[in-house]
C-alpha cells in the first residue's frame, strides 16, 4: 500500500468514525493521532524494509533470522529456549495488535477497549467458558516441562517486543482505538488456543434439533433429517477394517426435557469452518514420493490468520503456518514429513437441563443426591463505566450459560438453567502436539504426536519421504450412546452424562490405503461398520466427493497437479441437482429473459469461473427454491435449522411428491415441479433487480464479491471485490468473506520442496508493503515456492533482510 494512500484512507476513516459516532469513546485526540511524528503517520512504511541488522535480546547464544521476498522469517538458533524467544519476538513484531485483540475478544474483554456496547458480548465468552478452559490449558503446561519452557520463553521474547516499544512505535490499531498493549502471559496463549477451538469446535445443534422434535415428530424428524445419506464417501475408505475389541454402551431409557419452544440459541461459529487435505502415495505420483496438499478454510481477513515462519534449532527444522500468538507450527513439514489438517467436526459439545433444588442455585438434583453448584465471579472491566460483576454457576457439567441474568432481555425464549459439557474446557497439551509434529521423521512419530491432541477434533492427513501416507480423525470423543447429544438432554439423570472416551487408539485412521491416497472434506468420518456412533448435521457432501474422483484418476500426479485440485471450480452440487431442477420447468409459461437464463443454465460446464453467469443463476435459483421448500422452518418463535442441501437433493430425488412441497399458504397442492418453477421466476427476478442496482451483468466473480476485510471492519485496511472463483461446497472454497485461508502443498522425497499462498500479507501493518502482497497471487491460483532451507550458509547473499539477535550482558 503507498503511503499516500494509506494517510488519505486512514484520516477519511477516522472522519467518518467520528461522524458517525462509532466507537467514539475510543477515539483519540484527533491532534495526537495524526501527530507526524509519533501518531499514525509512522505506521506508513516505506517500500524499502527497515530491519535491525544487530539487535540485543534475551537470548543465551546469538540467533540469526534470514527474512525472505515474502518477509518470511527462517530463524536459526542454538537452543529450543532461544528459539521460541525469536519466535515470539518476531511474530510479535509484525501482528503484535492482532494477537492481543484475538485474545481480547476470547477472553471477553472487549469492553475495556470499546465501552459498554461490548457487554454483552463479553459476558456471552465469560459464560462460555473460554477463559475458565484457558486456565486449565496453562495447567496442563505448568505440569509438563517442555511445554513450559517453550510457552514460558515465548512470551518473554513478546513481553521483549512490547517493551521495546513507544507510541509512535505502536500498530496503528492502538492508535484508532486510544489503548496501549499489555504485558503478554501464557493464559494468553491458552486463550488463543481455546479461541481456534470454539472456531471449529463450537458449534452444535442440540437446540434446533429438540425444537424441530417437538415440531415434527420423531418420524418427520428422522424422514427429513436421514442420519446417514448414500453417496457419502466417508474420510476412511469403506474398504477400512477396524481390528480392534470395540468398549461398549448401554442405551438408557432417553427422556427429554420438558421445554418449552427456544426462540434463540447459542450464537455458533461459522458452519463452513474447515478445510480440504489429501495425500497420494508415490505410486500415484511422477516423482515417485508422496505430495500432501492442505487449504484450511475459514473467515478471510486482515491481519491474516496466519503466520508463516522456519524453525530451525537442534532436533528441529521445520516450515510452515502458524498461530500468531503460539509457539510452534501448526501446518507444515520438516525434512522428513509433512501434514495438514481439517475441521473432523465431531459432536463434542452436549447441553443438559439443570434442576436446582430452589432458588438458591447452590444445589442441583443428579439422581437421588443433590451436588454443590461453584460459583464463579467474572470481573468485566469496562471503559469509562464502573466495572462489572457477572456471576456464572458451574456444574460438574460445566458452566451454566444462560440463566435469568443472562442475556439481559429477560423476555428473551433461549434456554435457561442448561449447562454445557464441553470437551474444549479439559485440561490439554495440544501445544505439544505440534512440538512432536515439527520433530517426527515417520509414521510412528506422527502417531505418537497426535496422543497429546484433544480439542479441537481434526483430521490429520500426513504424508512421509519414505513414501507413508496416513490419516487419523483425532482429538478426544465421548462414547456415546445413538443419538446421545443430538437433542438437549436431562442433567438430572446420571444416565444421560458421558460415560467413557473412545480409546484413542480406536479413533477412525488409515495406513497405506489401497486406492492410493488418503482425503478429507469435512465429510462423516466412517461407514456404517465403524463401532461407534458418529453423527452431525453439519458434514460435507460435494467437495470430497470431487476430491476423491480426482484423485482416483491421477496416475502421474505432480505438484501442479496438487495446485490445479485446490483451484477446481466444479460445482458437485450442481451437478447432483441441476439436470433435475431443469427438466422440471414449463418452458411455454418463461419470458425470453427466463429462457436465456434457462439457456445458460443448460449449456453451462458447471465450473463457477469469475467470468460466467451461469453460476450466479444457479446460486440464486437454488436458494430461492430452498427458502420456499423449508419456510415451514422460518418461524420467528422458533429456533430452526433447516435440512442441509445434501438432504434436500436425496429428499428431491427419492421423494419427490413428498407432502413438503406443497406450500401452506394456499389452498392449491403444489407439487417440487411447481416449486422449482415459481422460484426460477422469482430468481430471475432478484438477478433484474441485482444488475439494475449495480449496473453491471451479475458475472461470479462480480456477484460473489470475495472480501479480505480487516478485523475491525474498516475497509481502507481491507481488500475488496476480489476476482477468484469458486464458492461454497466446492474445492475452491472461496465465497464472500470465507475460504481458503492457507494453500500449501509439499512434495516429499530425499529434497522436499513446498509451495504455498495466503490471501494477506505477513505484516499487520496497514502501511507495509507486506500487509496485502499475496492476495492478487492467490486470487489467480498461483503459488511462491517455500524456501527451506538447511543452514544459515545454504541462504542466497539476496535475502531481503538478515538479523542477528545477540544476547544482552545479563543473560
Amino acid at each position: 500500500m503507498k503511503i499516500a494512500g494509506f494517510v488519505l484512507s486512514l484520516i477519511i476513516t477516522v472522519a467518518l468514525t467520528v461522524a458517525l459516532s462509532i466507537k467514539i469513546e475510543s477515539i483519540p485526540p484527533l491532534g495526537y493521532f495524526l501527530d507526524p511524528f509519533h501518531g499514525f503517520w509512522q505506521n506508513a512504511e516505506s517500500e524499502e524494509l527497515l530491519i535491525e541488522p544487530s539487535l540485543p535480546a534475551g537470548v543465551s547464544e546469538p540467533v540469526t533470522v534470514l527474512y525472505d521476498s515474502l518477509l518470511i522469517p527462517h530463524i536459526f538458533a542454538e537452543n529450543e529456549t532461544d528459539l521460541y524467544w525469536a519466535q515470539g519476538y518476531v511474530q510479535a513484531s509484525h501482528r503484535l495488535w492482532q494477537m492481543e485483540f484475538v485474545t481480547h475478544v476470547a477472553a471477553g474483554r472487549v469492553s475495556e477497549i470499546v465501552g459498554e456496547r461490548a457487554l454483552e458480548f463479553d459476558r456471552r465468552q465469560r459464560r462460555k467458558g473460554l477463559k475458565f478452559a484457558a486456565e486449565h490449558a496453562w495447567q496442563a503446561i505448568q505440569g509438563d516441562e517442555t511445554a513450559l519452557r517453550m510457552t514460558q520463553a515465548y512470551c518473554d521474547g513478546i513481553n521483549a517486543y512490547i517493551n521495546s516499544l513507544e507510541y509512535t512505535d505502536y500498530p496503528v490499531e492502538y492508535k484508532l482505538l486510544n489503548y496501549e498493549p499489555e504485558p503478554w502471559t501464557p493464559i494468553k496463549t491458552a486463550l488463543l488456543l481455546k479461541y481456534m477451538a470454539d472456531d471449529l469446535a463450537g458449534y452444535d445443534e442440540d437446540l434446533e434439533n429438540t425444537n424441530a422434535l417437538k415440531l415434527l415428530g420423531k418420524e418427520r424428524l428422522d424422514h427429513y433429517f436421514p442420519m446417514l445419506l448414500p453417496d457419502r464417501d466417508p474420510v476412511i475408505p469403506t474398504s477400512q477394517t477396524w481390528d480392534f475389541k470395540p468398549l461398549t454402551v448401554d442405551t438408557p431409557r432417553v427422556s427429554f426435557p420438558n421445554s418449552e419452544f427456544y426462540t434463540e440459541s447459542s450464537e455458533k461459529p461459522n458452519p463452513d469452518n474447515g478445510s480440504n487435505n489429501w495425500a497420494i502415495s508415490g505410486s500415484r505420483t511422477r516423482s515417485g514420493y508422496p505430495l500432501l496438499a492442505n487449504d484450511p478454510h475459514l473467515d478471510l481477513s486482515l491481519p491474516s490468520i496466519w503466520y508463516l515462519v522456519q524453525l530451525h534449532a537442534p532436533g528441529v527444522n521445520v516450515f510452515g503456518a502458524t498461530l500468531p500468538g503460539a509457539p510452534g507450527v501448526v501446518i507444515g513439514f520438516n525434512d522428513s514429513i509433512a501434514w495438514g489438517v481439517t475441521n473432523a467436526r465431531r459432536d463434542v459439545k452436549d447441553w443438559y437441563q439443570i434442576e436446582f433444588s430452589n432458588g438458591s442455585q447452590e444445589e442441583y438434583r443428579f439422581g437421588d443426591r443433590l451436588l454443590k453448584t461453584q460459583r464463579r465471579v467474572e470481573e468485566i472491566k469496562i471503559r469509562g463505566e464502573t466495572t462489572y460483576y457477572d456471576t456464572v454457576i458451574y456444574t460438574h457439567y460445566g458452566p451454566v450459560m444462560y440463566d435469568e441474568t443472562f442475556p439481559a432481555d429477560s423476555t428473551a425464549k433461549v434456554p435457561r438453567n442448561y449447562a454445557m459439557k464441553w470437551i474444549a474446557h479439559d485440561p490439554s497439551l495440544e501445544i505439544m502436539a505440534f512440538y512432536h509434529l515439527n520433530r517426527a521423521k515417520n509414521y510412528q512419530e506422527y502417531v505418537a504426536a497426535l496422543d497429546y491432541y484433544v480439542s479441537p477434533a481434526q483430521n490429520f492427513v500426513f504424508a512421509s519421504s519414505s513414501d507413508d501416507i496416513a490419516l487419523w480423525v483425532q482429538g478426544a470423543f465421548p462414547m456415546k450412546w445413538k443419538e446421545q447429544g443430538r437433542f438437549l438432554m436431562d442433567g438430572s439423570h446420571p444416565e444421560q452424562e458421558w460415560r467413557d472416551m473412545i480409546p484413542k487408539e480406536q479413533n477412525a485412521h488409515v495406513l497405506n490405503p489401497e486406492r492410493g491416497f488418503v482425503s478429507s472434506a469435512n465429510q462423516i468420518p466412517v461407514d456404517s461398520t465403524y463401532p461407534y456412533y458418529v453423527y452431525d448435521n453439519s458434514y460435507e457432501h460435494f467437495r470430497n466427493r470431487r476430491i476423491n474422483s480426482e484423485l482416483s484418476g491421477m496416475r502421474r500426479a505432480t505438484p501442479q497437479s496438487m495446485m490445479d485440485l485446490q483451484n477446481d471450480t466444479y460445482n458437485q452440487k450442481a451437478a447432483d441437482v441441476l439436470g433435475q431442477m431443469l427438466d422440471s420447468l414449463d418452458l411455454s409459461q418463461l419470458t425470453k429473459a427466463d429462457k436465456d437464463r434457462y439457456d445458460l443454465l443448460r449449456k453451462w460446464n458447471l465450473q463457477n469461473t469469475v467470468s460466467q453467469l451461469a453460476p450466479t443463476v444457479f446460486e440464486v435459483w437454488w436458494n430461492t427454491f430452498y427458502d420456499q421448500l423449508w419456510d415451514e422452518f422460518s418461524i420467528d418463535s422458533i429456533a430452526l435449522d433447516p435440512p442441509n442441501d445434501a438432504a434436500t437433493i436425496y429428499l428431491m430425488r427419492q421423494y419427490p411428491n413428498d407432502s413438503i412441497f406443497d406450500s401452506q399458504l394456499t389452498t392449491a397442492r403444489e407439487t417440487m415441479s411447481d416449486l422449482l418453477q415459481e422460484s426460477f421466476l422469482k430468481a430471475g427476478q432478484q438477478l433484474a433487480q441485482w444488475e439494475e442496482e449495480h449496473g453491471q451483468e451479475y458475472r461470479w466473480g462480480d456477484y460473489k464479491a470475495t472480501s479480505v476485510q480487516h478485523m475491525l471492519q474498516l475497509d481502507p485496511f481491507s481488500v475488496m471485490n476480489i476476482q477468484v472463483g469458486g464458492g461454497r461446497n466446492i474445492v475452491s472454497a472461496n465465497s464472500g468473506r470465507h475460504g481458503a485461508s492457507w494453500k500449501m502443498i509439499v512434495s516429499l522425497g530425499p529434497e522436499v520442496q513446498a509451495w504455498g499462498v495466503y490471501p494477506g500479507g505477513q505484516s499487520g501493518n496497514p502501511g507495509s508493503p507486506f500487509y496485502t502482497n499475496m492476495v492478487s497471487t492467490w486470487a489467480a491460483g498461483d503459488y511462491y515456492p517455500m524456501k527451506f532451507y538447511s543452514s544459515v550458509d545454504e541462504a542466497p547473499l539476496s535475502v531481503l533482510a538478515r538479523q542477528t539477535l545477540t544476547p544482552t550482558k545479563s543473560n
